[in-house]
């Protein structure tokens, strides 16, 4: 069955198609959530969230752009959202300028991507949800703070914190393989 075929099938709330496009699109979302979220049932509940939200609005896909790329943003915004519902939301550690210093590529080049993608994880809420924006998702620092409701200066400085203390991290695992 065709993409537009399965979208035409959504519209019309059949369930033989939302089930194939949770299971065409399921996994690389819940890569999407785990990224934001705290833990695995945090990460599936976002993931659940999100393709509600799919199905609720599948029409208004105006077949411009990928499908895929349609749903990643709501994914996005639906783990943004969650975030900023939390009491302990951004960690305001100092809104000061600080330059973006790129890691050394030796540094994390011994890392495969599950343990990267676990040091991130491991990052405090605030610094892990500028990170994966900046870092992966490819959102300027403006973007972060509109998103955010922060200065862009602290978008700047939470970057370069999370850079930091993942840097940090994989030399220790450095040390320790050794």
């Amino acid at each position: 069955m065709s993409e537009a075929d399965l979208i035409k099938g959504c519209i019309e709330e059949n369930r033989d198609c939302q089930r194939e496009v949770f299971r065409r699109y399921a996994g690389k979302m819940m890569v999407v959530c785990q990224r934001y979220a705290r833990h695995h049932m945090e990460a599936e509940d976002l993931l659940q969230e999100a393709f509600i939200k799919v199905f609720d609005h599948v029409a208004d896909f105006s077949f411009k752009g990928s499908f895929e790329g349609w749903i990643r943003r709501i994914v996005i915004n639906t783990a943004l959202k969650q975030y900023a519902k939390k009491s302990f939301q951004n960690e305001y550690i100092g809104i000061e300028y600080l330059p973006e210093s790129p890691m050394e590529p030796s540094v994390y080049a011994q890392l495969n991507e599950e343990e990267l993608l676990q040091l991130i994880a491991e990052l405090p809420e605030g610094y892990r949800v500028v990170f994966n924006l900046y870092a992966i998702e490819g959102y300027s620092h403006k973007e972060i703070a509109d998103l955010l409701n922060i200065q862009e200066s602290t978008s700047r400085s939470q970057l370069v914190k999370a850079r930091k203390q993942l840097q940090a991290r994989i030399e220790a695992l450095q040390k320790i393989a050794v």
